[in-house]
């Protein structure tokens, strides 16, 4: 082992030390979910594993990576669900787990989206412990575990992996890492279509970071209380700071120093910058275009594939039809007072982020995120599953409970941890996708 590699390895390992609570924590809630739903699928003769890896998304996924692209179903009405809907990066890694194990397709996508999960606990770990310090970063893992639709996390779908791409995307933006964060932001454009959040948010850091550095240079040598902040420095008032772990002046993998009047950008670092702007964009782009091209309809042809599947975006209209519609009767109108109060949740949480000064590019991406999500057109019902990336919008409730008794949090936890097993359990054996 190198003098370099000697240096980085306690860093990692303190790293995953770090994160051990958060980790060990998301580990017990999904163990639970899981518990519930063999137990009740069990009870009504389903097989969970099933339900888990073989029914709606899952198998899209799998009949990709079996059969490549361009099987289709064509439907009574004229409706064509092409699998050229789907991204390729879980397909990928399903064929790639099948290749060098007895492992079946499914049982790779399984596999896949159990590692992903725990990647993805770890990165929205290490963002918020990024922002706003150890506690908070526990209890926004604890909180994404806890959602409703957390079971989803622990299917053969591709929300997990899309999020742990996502957040480790993030959190590299925020540390200036900015080759590796346009890398994750290149494969997160391979996982879903909302890859452009990941994008976008890695654009406005780089750039902000550019106009830091511009302000740096016309500073001079002005009072360094004067100096421009980093990207993740805002915490929230009133909060207790929570010290960083300490990082020494040599380790490789510290983060580069925030530009400021004593301290210019590393030598290579515009170039990096530039470079990991010019990488994320090319994986949500380079698909998209071969679709174009399979299909010989130009750049446009993902979008006559999406609408193969009565899918668009119409800025929330067709949403807010299927809400209203809701109250032409006394049990559908509880069920659509519950759809407006989560709209108007998603929204407070999202104004409250920004009134706590999150990150720009946490805002940015979260808001894209849910744009895409809330404005689609169509799968009106999918519409929590697809919000399940957007953690960000979790970290004001993160903060919350990080400030109250470490009792209370606990058993407010403990409480939802139950109810969301439960649910999830009915929920997929229920006859319709999650």
């Amino acid at each position: 082992m190198t003098d370099l590699e000697t240096r980085a390895a306690p860093t990692r390992a303190g790293a995953l030390r770090r994160a051990a609570p958060a980790l060990a924590g998301y580990v017990a809630v999904r163990a639970l979910g899981l518990l519930a739903l063999f137990l009740w699928s069990a009870a009504r003769d389903k097989s969970a594993y099933t339900l888990l890896t073989a029914r709606w998304d899952a198998l899209w996924y799998v009949r990709v990576a079996e059969l490549g692209y361009g099987y289709e179903v064509r439907l009574a009405n004229g409706d064509v669900h092409s699998n050229l809907a789907f991204f390729p990066l879980l397909p990928w890694l399903e064929r790639l787990v099948a290749a060098v194990s007895p492992l079946s397709y499914a049982d790779g996508g399984f596999l896949v989206g159990l590692v992903s999960s725990l990647a993805a606990a770890w990165g929205i770990f290490a963002v918020a412990d990024r922002v706003y310090g150890h506690r908070a970063g526990v209890c926004a893992v604890l909180l994404w575990a806890v959602l409703p639709v957390g079971i989803v996390q622990s299917m053969a779908y591709s929300e997990s992996l899309f999020t742990a791409l996502a957040a480790w995307s993030l959190y590299a933006a925020l540390t200036d890492r900015w080759v590796t964060a346009g890398t994750l932001a290149l494969f997160a454009g391979l996982t879903r279509p909302v890859g452009l959040a990941v994008v976008a948010a890695v654009w406005v850091a780089a750039l902000a970071s550019f106009a830091r550095d511009r302000r740096a240079a016309a500073a001079g040598a002005r009072d360094p209380q004067d100096a421009p902040v980093a990207l993740d420095t805002p915490i929230v008032p009133d909060t207790p700071a929570v010290p960083e772990v300490p990082v020494t002046p040599n380790d490789p993998s510290a983060p580069e120093a925030p530009a400021g009047p004593e301290a210019p950008p590393r030598p290579g670092t515009r170039f990096r910058r530039m470079l990991g702007m010019a990488l994320a964009p090319l994986g949500t782009a380079g698909y998209v275009l071969w679709v174009g091209h399979h299909t010989g309809k130009g750049p446009l042809g993902y979008l006559d594939v999406q609408a193969g599947w009565r899918n668009g975006f119409d800025g929330g209209w067709a949403f807010a039809r299927f809400v209203g519609e809701k109250f032409t009767s006394l049990p559908a109108a509880l069920a659509g007072v519950g759809l407006i109060i989560g709209v108007a949740s998603v929204v407070w949480l999202y104004v409250t982020g920004v009134r706590q000064r999150q990150p720009l590019p946490l805002l940015v991406y979260t808001g894209v995120v849910t744009a895409l999500a809330l404005c689609a057109s169509s799968y009106f019902g999918s519409k929590p599953r697809l919000l399940l990336p957007a953690f960000p919008l979790l970290l004001p409730l993160a903060l919350a409970l990080a400030g109250a008794r470490m009792r209370r949090s606990a058993a407010v936890l403990g409480v939802v941890a139950v109810a969301s097993a439960m649910y999830g359990a009915f929920w997929l054996n229920g006859s319709g996708p999650p």
